[in-house]
């Protein structure tokens, strides 16, 4: 993320004010920060963010906290911790192709999450793993931290699963490396049981997916994008603070509904149903009792996450991550004579099309997972694929500016085809949607032709004995 402080828009006004300036308010938002007082705070800094832009922020150190708040921005903290590794599930309701609809339906949106989030908890019991749970604007936040000393910490650090891409030269931390394993069989755990229990798809990280009953391209993400970049680079947001996304962004405004809906504010789940909550977040004096007893404290985990540990050791998917990070990518060195000369005329021309475009289609998860189905179809080995399109994301030619500054852009390859990949070796993804009229639906067919992926598909099938009866 790149700090670009001429974008943000002061949008301070009299009532954030007057929440953010109640004491109880604000010892709650320190205690997130990791410390009774401002001065003990755990976390490495503080994002100002831009909405309109993800990709920037102001980086500031947690002794600039009052001055945030007073300018009306919105906050989050670093996921990095002194002393800390935070662990963070976050889903969220996704329409899109109307962007709008959580904020303009939200106990609609939140009603459609309702199954998905009980898996969630059901998950996190049986593991005896308790969690701050969090309600942002398109869904929720599930919270919990280890202590970086901990046995549990050092244990997970020393599984030695990653290992550096080709050339070796990318530092990682093997901690936050390995709990991005972890947090990838949590997934799949929660999509298997919860797919059939939602009345929309659900899909790990916010996928394209085909019109829905309701003739809109809907869906529940279960996000953990975030694992699949730097630690450094990545923030969570902060209870009771403001959720100005969709107005900052211009997207209520384009939409010519900025004066109908109220801003609100992120907040704790409470002894409260969700519907309550939705209906006072924007409410100054409910926001204020909500603080006087609901605390924000993120709950240390260690032999709960010792048992989620155990559960992925005993599983099929650590032998598929084992598998693929035994397999070297080829170095920079030699991209000009391998990944660089790879034939696109094989590939079918949806999936040509982002490779020879591959800013921004190569930034979309659905981007990345169609060049992937379509390379383990023609038999590329998935840590192969990672390197080809770790090489588009290195290749300036494509303009990609300042966007790896603070990105990895092996990372970022590694995290995503090793998942697309993961779900198709444990059988979460039967291709059902690796079709034509579904990649049309999706966007993502530039150009009819009148070709086909059914081959490709019935390939991608019989090399994963994937059910040849799903369609």
């Amino acid at each position: 993320m790149v700090s670009h402080s001429h974008l943000f828009r002061g949008t301070s006004r009299p009532v954030s004010h007057r929440i953010w300036r109640d004491p109880t308010v604000r010892k709650r938002i320190v205690e997130y920060l990791g410390g009774h007082l401002l001065e003990d705070a755990t976390c490495m800094f503080l994002g100002r963010l831009d909405p309109e832009n993800p990709s920037i922020f102001d980086r500031h150190p947690p002794a600039d906290l009052d001055q945030l708040l007073d300018g009306g921005c919105e906050l989050a903290r670093s996921l990095e911790d002194r002393e800390s590794m935070l662990i963070h599930l976050d889903i969220e309701y996704v329409n899109f192709d109307d962007p709008a609809a959580a904020y303009t339906d939200a106990q609609g949106a939140f009603r459609m999450q309702e199954p998905l989030v009980e898996v969630i908890e059901t998950w996190l019991l049986n593991y005896g793993i308790r969690y701050l749970h969090l309600v942002t604007g398109q869904g929720h936040h599930f919270v919990w931290k280890i202590h970086k000393q901990s046995a549990i910490a050092k244990r997970i650090a020393r599984l030695e699963i990653c290992t550096p891409s080709g050339g070796g030269t990318r530092e990682i931390d093997p901690l936050f490396a390995h709990i991005s394993l972890l947090m990838e069989h949590f997934a799949h755990r929660v999509k298997r049981e919860a797919a059939g229990r939602c009345e929309l798809p659900v899909e790990i990280t916010a996928q394209h997916v085909g019109q829905g009953s309701s003739g809109m391209r809907e869906m529940l993400s279960i996000d953990i994008s975030e694992y699949g970049d730097p630690l450094r680079s990545r923030m969570i947001r902060m209870p009771y603070t403001v959720y100005r996304k969709p107005w900052i962004s211009g997207l209520f405004e384009r939409l010519g509904i900025e004066d109908r809906i109220t801003e609100f504010f992120t907040l704790p789940l409470h002894e409260m149903d969700l519907t309550r909550l939705l209906e006072l977040r924007h409410d100054p004096d409910e926001i204020i009792a909500l603080a006087r007893c609901a605390g924000v404290h993120i709950p240390s985990e260690e032999h709960g996450t010792a048992r989620l540990l155990d559960d992925y050791l005993g599983s099929s998917l650590v032998s598929f991550h084992r598998q693929f990070y035994a397999v070297q990518q080829d170095p920079p060195t030699l991209w000009p004579g391998g990944y660089d000369r790879t034939p696109l005329e094989k590939l079918p021309p949806c999936a040509a099309h982002v490779l020879s475009f591959p800013n921004d289609l190569l930034l979309k998860p659905s981007g990345i997972q169609l060049v992937t189905r379509s390379l383990l179809a023609n038999g590329w080995h998935p840590r192969h694929i990672a390197g080809l399109i770790r090489s588009k994301f290195e290749n300036p030619s494509f303009g990609w500016q300042d966007k790896w500054v603070e990105y990895d852009p092996s990372q970022r390859a590694e995290f995503y085809v090793r998942l697309f990949a993961g779900e198709l070796a444990e059988r979460l993804d039967s291709a059902i949607d690796f079709n034509c009229v579904s990649q049309q639906e999706k966007q993502f067919c530039w150009h009819p032709r009148g070709c086909s992926l059914v081959p490709l598909r019935d390939e991608l099938r019989k090399n994963f004995n994937l059910d040849p009866e799903s369609t």
